[in-house]
C-alpha cells in the first residue's frame, strides 16, 4: 500500500509527442539524486509538442505517474513538468546600476534583482524562466558571488525563456485534471542541458540538438546559460511515417523496422540483408507481405535525416554557432537512439558530435538511461537545484539608479561568445 510522500521527494513529468514518462526521485544524504520509481505510457494526445487531445493526455499522465508511484511505494501530489513545443524563445537581459565604490551588500543584490524583474518585457509571451545567471562588477563579467566585493557599478545578466501562453496553459490544465499540482513548467532545453551537458561544456559553448518524436529543438549554451534557441517541426516520428508510407505498412511495424533494422549509415552488406514487411491489411488476415532490402529502408531514413540535418545546420548558423568555438554538438532525445546517428551527424554538420545521455542519477533503470529520457532526468536535476527565479520576487517600490541611456534588455550572445 502506497504511503504518504516523504520530505525532499521530486517528481518529474515529461509530456512528449510519443511518450509520457514520470520519475520519482529523492535527495540522498550526500546530495545525490536516487531514483525511486519510473513510469511510462504512450502519448496519444500530443502533436508536435502541443496538446491536441486533453482527455487522452490526461489519461496518459495519470497512468504514467501511477506506475511510478507503485514502484516507489509512495503517493505524490506535485510534479515538475517539461514544455518542448515550438514557440520557445530564449534571451538574456542585462541591467546595471551605480554603487559608488562601496562593498556589495545583500540589499544591493536584492535591489538589482528586483530591478531586473521589473525590466523584463515578454512581448506578449508567458515567461517560463527569469533567472540571474552571472553578475558584472565594473564591466567584468562572469562574477558568481559579488557579495562583499567593492565596485562602482554592479550588474547582472538575466536568463529569460518565454513561450506562447495558450500551449503552456493547456499543458498545465491536463496535469491539473490528473489531480496533480504543477510545481513549475520547465522549458525542455533547460532541463535537458542539466542532464547531459557538463558545466564546462555549458561554459565554453555547446549546441544541444534534441531530436524528439514531433519536434527538434536546437539550443546554444554559452557562459553557463542558454543563450539561443530555435525549434524545427520535424522529428523521429516523421522517419517512422516515411517508412510506413514508403512500404505500405502500419506505423507500429514501421517503428519496429526503424529500431531493429534501421541505421543512419549504409554499408555494402545492406543490399543483401532482407526484411519482411507486413502490409497494413495484415490484421484482417488479408494481403501478402513484401520483402525489402535493408538498403532500401536506410535510403528512406537517410532522405528524412538529410532534410532534418540541413535544417539543424541552418539553425546553428542563425544562432551564430560557428568558428573555432562552434565545434561541439550534443545529440539527444529519442531520435538520437537511431543506430549510427552520431557518425552521420558529425559528417553532415562538420562538427564533433556525441550522444547525450542522462548521468549522475543513482538507481536509474537501464531502460531509462538512454537519450530519450534526458529531459526527464534533467527535470529532476532542475527541481533539486531549485534555482532562483525573479518572478517569485514580490513587486517593490524601491528606486534603483541606472546610468542614463543604458539598454535594459539586450542580446548578449556576442558578449557571451567573446568570453568563452
Amino acid at each position: 500500500m502506497a504511503k504518504a510522500a516523504p520530505e525532499g521527494l521530486i517528481t518529474a513529468l515529461d509530456i512528449g509527442s510519443s511518450k509520457v514518462s514520470a520519475m520519482i526521485a529523492q535527495k540522498g544524504d550526500g546530495g545525490e539524486l536516487i531514483v525511486l520509481g519510473t513510469g511510462q505510457r504512450e502519448s496519444r494526445g500530443v502533436k508536435r509538442g502541443y496538446i491536441a487531445d486533453a482527455a487522452a493526455t490526461e489519461v496518459a499522465v495519470r497512468e504514467a505517474v501511477e506506475q511510478a508511484e507503485r514502484i516507489a511505494g509512495t503517493n505524490i501530489e506535485n510534479v515538475w513538468v517539461s514544455f518542448s513545443a515550438g514557440g520557445l524563445v530564449s534571451d538574456v537581459a542585462s541591467i546595471e546600476f551605480e554603487l559608488g565604490g562601496h562593498r556589495v551588500e545583500q540589499s544591493d543584490i536584492d535591489a538589482l534583482l528586483q530591478a531586473g524583474r521589473e525590466s523584463i518585457d515578454p512581448a506578449g509571451r508567458m515567461v517560463l524562466h527569469a533567472q540571474p545567471a552571472l553578475y558584472t562588477l565594473d564591466g567584468l563579467t562572469g562574477v558568481k558571488r559579488p557579495l562583499g566585493l567593492h565596485a562602482d557599478r554592479l550588474g547582472v545578466h538575466i536568463h529569460v525563456v518565454a513561450a506562447d501562453g495558450s500551449p503552456v496553459r493547456n499543458l498545465g490544465l491536463c496535469v491539473a485534471n490528473a489531480h496533480l499540482e504543477v510545481k513549475a513548467i520547465i522549458a525542455s532545453p533547460v532541463a535537458t542541458g542539466m542532464a547531459c551537458l557538463s558545466e564546462e561544456e555549458r561554459e565554453l559553448g555547446v549546441a544541444l540538438v534534441e531530436m524528439g518524436a514531433g519536434i527538434t529543438n536546437v539550443s546554444l549554451f554559452a557562459g553557463g546559460m542558454l543563450v539561443g534557441l530555435t525549434s524545427i517541426p520535424i522529428g523521429a516520428a516523421d522517419i517512422t511515417d516515411d517508412i510506413a508510407s514508403s512500404f505500405g505498412t502500419r506505423r507500429a511495424q514501421a517503428e519496429r523496422m526503424k529500431c531493429f533494422y534501421g541505421s543512419a549509415n549504409a554499408s555494402p552488406r545492406d543490399n543483401h540483408d532482407m526484411i519482411d514487411v507486413a502490409p497494413i491489411s495484415a490484421e484482417d488476415g488479408a494481403g501478402e507481405g513484401t520483402r525489402i532490402t535493408r538498403a532500401q529502408l536506410i535510403a528512406v531514413i537517410r532522405q528524412r535525416l538529410d532534410h532534418l540535418m540541413g535544417e539543424v545546420q541552418k539553425a546553428l548558423v542563425e544562432l551564430k554557432f560557428e568558428g573555432p568555438v562552434g565545434r561541439q554538438v550534443v545529440l539527444t532525445g529519442g531520435g538520437a537512439e537511431l543506430k549510427g546517428i552520431a557518425d552521420y551527424a558529425q559528417q553532415a554538420l562538420g562538427r564533433s558530435v556525441r550522444i547525450g545521455r542522462p548521468r549522475g542519477l543513482t538507481a536509474l533503470p537501464e531502460a531509462h538511461g538512454g537519450p530519450a529520457f534526458a529531459t526527464l532526468a534533467g527535470l529532476a536535476f532542475y527541481a533539486a537545484a531549485d534555482p532562483v527565479d525573479l518572478r517569485a520576487l514580490s513587486p517593490s517600490n524601491q528606486l534603483v539608479h541606472r546610468p542614463k541611456g543604458l539598454a535594459i534588455f539586450k542580446r548578449l550572445l556576442a558578449t557571451a561568445r567573446a568570453n568563452y
